[in-house]
């Protein structure tokens, strides 16, 4: 039998949905959280890491022939990983930068081993809403047998993963990705009306409970945007995009006050000014002496911390890291994208790819992202998988079909 070449054959898609659920797995959090059963480090990390593993062997098997297609946001990726290692090599970071350019390393190559199967088709939004729901349900049964560690009082009451440690930040990420891209596949008119309620409307109340500003902000934000690229061609989304912006006016005056209190989160007026405390380690990594290679090329790869406080902004971590030939790929990377939305003709594929980067771009001011393997950086792979035209050869079958 032959092998098969598009998404949706019979043999593949599941295949491929498998791969996608291994590399969320990879990028799950292991620390920082107290789970109902203690998991200890090691096995975390084993979990996480032989993920990756499984993922490309299985990648692998699946184009054996290693037919891949040219695309530029990997090709920029690779050549961000090739900064890491460079600066890895120094060890400023220790051993473990090169660990984690390692792990970088096959999860590039992995990526790299799926776009045989990019085609600008919803298939990879649908595995990643699937994958990322499988991780909010394990988050929503934790949150069932156990509200009150669910909810700690050391993380100020905000949900969190207590059956696999997942942050908050981590679980409001998933939670908003997988209801803003279920609200703008049915404005596409993709999926039905019943996907949002049992999809979307469960991620939005999860979100609500784990407090988190940014991915809030980054889904108000992002749905809108998408919904107004399909606003010339599909009169669900200019009637839904009215609908909700005359509804947000009006909430944000009646409950403008609860809505405050909400996104302060009981801080003063001090600490919500210096996002929490993020001000004070942003300004110390700026401050900080660097040689002339450091500032080209950054220390290598590192846990994400300065001083050991998490950085928590993907810019000043990417500066940090990769220095600021990081930061230029990483802004070459992002206008590819802006360049393939701009180029792209409205379409769920693109209302979708709209979503993850307007969101992305949002979430990069107060998370890490783009310079090593997140959920941040899968959402930008998914984006660049939608604006990836169909191949050649199947393009010239559809003609042929029609003919």
């Amino acid at each position: 039998m032959a092998e098969p070449d598009f998404p949706g054959q019979r043999g593949v898609s599941w295949l491929i949905g498998l791969i996608w659920g291994l590399l969320v797995i990879n990028t799950l959090g292991s620390l920082g959280v107290d789970t109902l059963v203690p998991i200890p480090r090691r096995v975390l990390q084993l979990i996480t890491m032989g993920s990756l593993c499984v993922a490309f062997v299985l990648a692998l098997l699946l184009n054996r022939k290693l037919r891949i297609r040219p695309n530029a946001f990997l090709l920029l990726l690779s050549m961000l990983a090739v900064v890491s290692v460079v600066s890895s090599l120094f060890l400023d970071s220790g051993l473990g930068a090169l660990f984690r350019c390692a792990r970088l390393a096959l999860f590039i190559a992995t990526l790299w081993l799926l776009t045989r199967w990019w085609d600008g088709s919803l298939s990879f939004v649908r595995h990643h809403i699937r994958a990322l729901t499988a991780v909010l349900a394990v988050v929503a049964a934790g949150l069932v047998l156990s509200p009150g560690t669910a909810l700690p009082a050391d993380f100020d009451g905000r949900l969190v993963g207590i059956l696999w440690p997942i942050t908050a930040t981590q679980v409001a990420d998933y939670a908003a990705v997988v209801a803003g891209l279920t609200l703008v596949l049915w404005l596409s008119r993709a999926t039905p009306a019943k996907s949002v309620l049992f999809i979307a409307v469960p991620a939005v109340f999860l979100l609500l409970l784990t407090h988190t500003r940014t991915a809030t902000v980054g889904l108000l934000a992002g749905v809108p945007v998408a919904g107004l690229t399909l606003a010339l061609t599909n009169a669900r989304a200019r009637k839904t995009i009215a609908v909700i912006t005359m509804g947000a006016t009006v909430l944000a005056v009646v409950f403008s006050t609860a809505f405050t209190a909400w996104f302060q989160r009981g801080q003063d007026d001090s600490s919500f000014s210096n996002l929490t405390g993020r001000q004070f380690v942003w300004d110390a990594l700026l401050a900080e002496d660097r040689t002339v290679r450091e500032q080209i090329l950054g220390v290598g790869l590192t846990d994400k911390s300065f001083g050991g406080l998490p950085i928590d902004s993907t810019w000043l971590a990417v500066y940090h890291e990769q220095g600021i030939l990081g930061i230029s790929i990483v802004v070459l990377m992002l206008l590819g994208l802006l360049f393939g939305i701009a180029t792209r003709p409205p379409s769920p594929s693109r209302a979708c790819a709209v979503f993850l980067v307007v969101y992305g771009l949002i979430a990069s001011y107060t998370q890490v992202g783009l310079g090593d393997v997140t959920g941040y950086l899968l959402h930008f792979v998914v984006a660049a998988a939608l604006l990836t035209p169909p191949p050649v050869e199947r393009r010239t079958l559809h003609s042929f079909d029609r003919a």
